[in-house]
């Protein structure tokens, strides 16, 4: 099993702060309007929790589950869908909810496929975002935290279902 370092990346206190940020900068938004937050399982759970109870405007919930990563720490780049959305997206407003976006791959895989069903507007909302690593471009709408090419596990993020309930986020030892 992988050592976490002793070093904390984000601490609780900071996540906290940074998501009720971004969840009056979603309200302000969306302002009048209804949202379908589309959040991308398993890693995402958690983060979609905290940023809805912070949420000034109406919303509902969906889930998709996507793997591309299985026990390994990269992107394997070839993407299954293990549960689909079961709301109708059409004219509506849809953020998807992303843990963490790496090489793109799946986000852009996402994006194209829920856009095939005319939402009114798509936008990204990411915990972390590893710039760095693009393969695709991807505009991400909204991020939490913009990180260095580090592996990293804590509030839902997770290796091989490892350490995922940790309240802190901790970049794990290769």
């Amino acid at each position: 099993m992988k050592e976490i370092k002793k070093n904390i990346l984000y601490s609780k206190e900071t996540i906290e702060k940074r998501v009720n940020e971004l969840a009056e900068t979603i309200s302000r938004d969306y302002e009048g309007r209804e949202i379908v937050f589309v959040c991308v399982l398993k890693g995402a759970f958690i983060f979609l929790a905290d940023l809805t109870r912070q949420l000034k405007v109406p919303h509902v919930v969906d889930f998709v589950r996507l793997a591309s990563y299985g026990s390994g720490t990269v992107s394997s780049g070839k993407i299954t869908i293990t549960k689909d959305i079961e709301t109708s997206i059409e004219g509506r407003d849809v953020v998807i909810v992303e843990d963490i976006i790496d090489t793109g791959i799946t986000m852009d895989f996402l994006k194209d496929r829920l856009k095939k069903s005319n939402p009114n507007s798509l936008k990204i909302c990411a915990l972390l975002d590893k710039e760095e690593r693009r393969e695709v471009k991807v505009d991400v709408d909204y991020v939490g935290f913009t990180i260095e090419d580090k592996f990293i596990v804590g509030y839902g993020l997770d290796f091989d279902e490892k350490f995922r309930c940790l309240p802190d986020i901790y970049v794990i030892d290769e």
